[in-house]
């Protein structure tokens, strides 16, 4: 039956994920999954981060994506080692792809992990791949009322970036209306406005990783 496999296969991803966070754990590494519809600002984002904590924390980056390795090669670049994943049509990552990148990482040598999933706001919601934390972004321009036509991944997460904040006065971004919106979802989630860009609002965010870190 239909609904009997698609349980086999997400019982046989969560097997997988718990064996991946186990593993995390077990090496004190802190794991986040970044998700976000394509062109929200994630490897930028991960950039921004890198340049902030570089000098306190051993970072390493997984990069999801369908093709390519433009963004795994754009964070190598600075000196962050980065391995590639392609999916090769899928969606999303999932908890064996997960698994089979952290076996190219020393996980001895690294304090902090991001593992940037395929860009979309639907399936990268649905399969927990094994990180100790989710988060997103959203940018200005994709509107205000993404939380109302994709309300799963907005549960799903623990923090949540709005990037491209420098684009707010030539926006009807209703930020007001977003907040109250995504809190009703997810009354615990912490929410950062950002811009990756010029930089304003990204100390914020760098403090809520510090103090996941226990830096």
């Amino acid at each position: 039956m239909k609904i009997k496999v698609l349980r086999d296969i997400l019982s046989a991803n969560d097997e997988i994920a718990a064996g991946n966070k186990q593993m995390l754990d077990s090496y004190g590494v802190l794991a986040i999954d970044v998700m976000s519809s394509p062109g929200a600002g994630k490897t930028s984002l991960i950039l921004r981060t890198i340049e902030k904590l570089k000098d306190m924390a051993k970072i390493a980056v997984i990069e999801g994506d369908i093709a390519s390795s433009i963004d795994a090669d754009k964070i190598n670049k600075v000196g962050t080692p980065a391995i590639q994943i392609n999916t090769g049509g899928a969606c999303h990552l999932d908890a064996n792809m997960l698994r089979n990148g952290l076996r190219n990482i020393n996980l001895a040598d690294i304090d902090l992990l991001f593992v940037e999933n395929v860009g979309n706001l639907v399936c990268p919601a649905e399969l927990q791949i094994g990180t100790q934390k989710r988060m997103m972004l959203l940018s200005v321009p994709e509107g205000d009322d993404k939380p109302s036509k994709y309300p799963l991944m907005f549960t799903q997460v623990e923090a949540i970036v709005v990037n491209k904040i420098d684009l707010l006065p030539y926006s009807d971004f209703d930020f007001d209306n977003f907040h109250r919106t995504v809190s009703g979802l997810n009354p615990s989630v912490r929410i950062f406005k950002a811009s990756c860009k010029t930089g304003d609002g990204i100390e914020e965010w760098i403090s809520w990783l510090k103090s996941e870190l226990g830096k």
